[in-house]
């Protein structure tokens, strides 16, 4: 991976005999060296495979983002700045009684001609390990892999266009709230881009467009896989969906409107590109559902071939029913006779 590493310093929050939370600030930041890189590497390689981000930018008002400044124009230095950094944060943790204690990252570098800043509180694990003597001996470590208090500023867009609402990311993962309660809270940071939302603007534009073409039964399903083809596609290749791009692999209306002019024309306001979101590709091919004891997950395609659903009764009827759940109904029933 080609990464330049500028800055990199490690401060601990830690609970003291009180349970209250301290900060151990380190008094100068780590040389740059194989070691601290590879570190930055793995975290930058790793935060990048995660799955769906939240988009943000910092508020007008932000203190945090008023340091960053300072630094990025000389005027702090890292060290300065990543202490009254920590210190806000350990601010704003104690006002949560879920706040944890943690090893806090920062770490400024350059990847593929973009600078970014990754801030990020990371657990530590206890294990043991063998030494020289083949001994045992306690040891701890960071656990890079479940990080999810995580955040990272693309430096190069926020200085190049501080009006975009998607130069911060950060992970949206099984803490849910805790990100935006008080991580995103600490830089004085606001939700931008809402990821999910575009992703249902954009199938709701592709049922309107496809109707809006009188496009028949086939046409229409043959539509929304070429949509879920290119989608998905980009998802597997790690890039965004581009309308004007996937504009171009579809098919115009009969009067010649292509589906860019049409979502543009009509008000989907919807962004040049964005990240796909898998859940809500997934609708234009596969119906799914679940609830009371029952999931479900079939093609689409099947709608009105295999499977018809009866709105005045609620009933969903199956004809062909999959071998293998076949076999076990019968089963069930020659049992319970």
């Amino acid at each position: 991976m080609s990464l330049t590493l500028s800055n990199v310093i490690l401060h601990q929050l830690v609970k003291n005999g009180q349970d209250e939370l301290e900060i151990h600030l380190r008094n100068q930041t780590l040389d740059n060296d194989s070691a601290t890189e590879d570190l930055v590497a793995e975290l930058h390689r790793i935060y990048s495979s995660k799955g769906t981000k939240g988009f943000a930018h910092f508020a007008a008002d932000s203190e945090f983002a008023h340091w960053l400044k300072q630094f990025r124009q000389g005027e702090l230095d890292f060290l300065t700045f990543s202490n009254q950094a920590v210190q806000r944060l350990q601010a704003e943790l104690v006002k949560y009684p879920f706040a944890e204690a943690g090893t806090l990252v920062m770490a400024e570098y350059q990847s593929l001609a973009t600078d970014y800043l990754f801030i990020g509180m990371l657990p530590t694990c206890h294990s043991m390990k063998v030494t020289d003597q083949l001994g045992i001996s306690a040891t701890d470590y960071l656990d890079i892999n479940k990080m999810d208090i995580v955040a990272r500023i693309d430096l190069s867009s926020w200085e190049t266009n501080p009006e975009s609402t998607r130069y911060l990311t950060f992970i949206k993962g099984r803490v849910g709230r805790k990100i935006a309660d008080f991580f995103l809270d600490f830089m004085q940071a606001e939700i931008g881009l809402d990821v999910k939302v575009q992703n249902q603007v954009l199938m709701q534009a592709v049922e309107d467009f496809c109707a809006d073409s009188r496009l028949d039964k086939e046409e229409k399903q043959q539509y929304r896989k070429q949509v879920y083809d290119y989608c998905n596609g980009q998802l597997q290749a790690g890039d965004e969906v581009t309308v004007k791009e996937l504009s171009s692999e579809l098919p115009a209306a009969d009067n010649g409107t292509n589906f860019y002019d049409f979502a543009s024309k009509q008000g989907y306001e919807l962004e040049e590109s964005f990240p796909a979101d898998r859940t809500a590709m997934r609708k234009l091919t596969k119906f799914v559902g679940s609830g009371g004891g029952m999931t479900l997950n079939f093609d689409s395609m099947l709608l009105g071939e295999r499977i018809f659903y009866d709105a005045e009764t609620d009933t969903l009827t199956i004809k062909g029913t999959p071998p293998n759940l076949k076999d076990q109904l019968l089963r069930r029933l020659n049992s319970d006779n």
